[in-house]
């Protein structure tokens, strides 16, 4: 089945299977690699990638399904420009250090691009939530929610003082803040 799709605005098309993943599609047919896939099963979101502005987990659609769409990876986000990375999501995520091992970077990324563009008035709160879907095994995602915020144009010291007590944090996810101990000293060791 022929399909033609626009990458990161150029149009591409390719003879492909209906069963092939628009993940595989981007990597096999494309030659990006940035789209990582890490689970098949919507689990990790290292695969997460722009089609027609909305974020989705590329290895669960189908290249037939993106047919005739736009879609936009980590790779059609920009370059480096001077020096500096040129798209400010992914330069607040070198910045404050967002990404250790770099697997899910690109899809943390892509997520955040399309969080900020549907609420450009995040709050932490907004951002746990958001990237709820996208898993790291390496940072603990303090560095990763301050990206995000500073890629809005948040100061994130001012949005970790303003508190996440009263709201629920998503499994997974740090406040970054130690926890208070519920025993005193002593008390529940075994």
């Amino acid at each position: 089945m022929k399909v033609e799709i626009t990458v990161n605005g150029e149009r591409t098309s390719a003879d492909v299977e209906p069963r092939t993943l628009l993940a595989h599609y981007l990597r096999e047919n494309v030659g990006l690699k940035a789209t990582n896939i890490g689970c098949d099963t919507t689990s990790c979101g290292a695969c997460t990638v722009l089609v027609d502005g909305e974020s989705v987990k590329s290895c669960t659609v189908l290249a037939v399904q993106a047919d005739q769409q736009s879609v936009t990876t980590m790779e059609g986000l920009g370059t480096y420009a001077d020096g500096e990375l040129s798209h400010p999501v992914a330069a607040a995520f070198r910045q404050e250090h967002g990404l250790q091992c770099g697997f899910c970077t690109p899809g943390m990324v892509m997520a955040a691009v399309s969080l900020i563009d549907e609420n450009p008035d995040l709050t932490e709160a907004d951002v746990r939530e958001g990237l709820e879907g996208n898993l790291c095994r390496c940072t603990g995602y303090h560095n990763i929610v301050r990206a995000v915020l500073v890629a809005a144009g948040k100061d994130p010291d001012a949005a970790q003082a303003a508190g996440t007590e009263d709201k629920t944090i998503p499994p997974g996810f740090s406040t970054g803040k130690a926890e208070p101990s519920r025993t005193g000293p002593g008390e529940g060791d075994a």
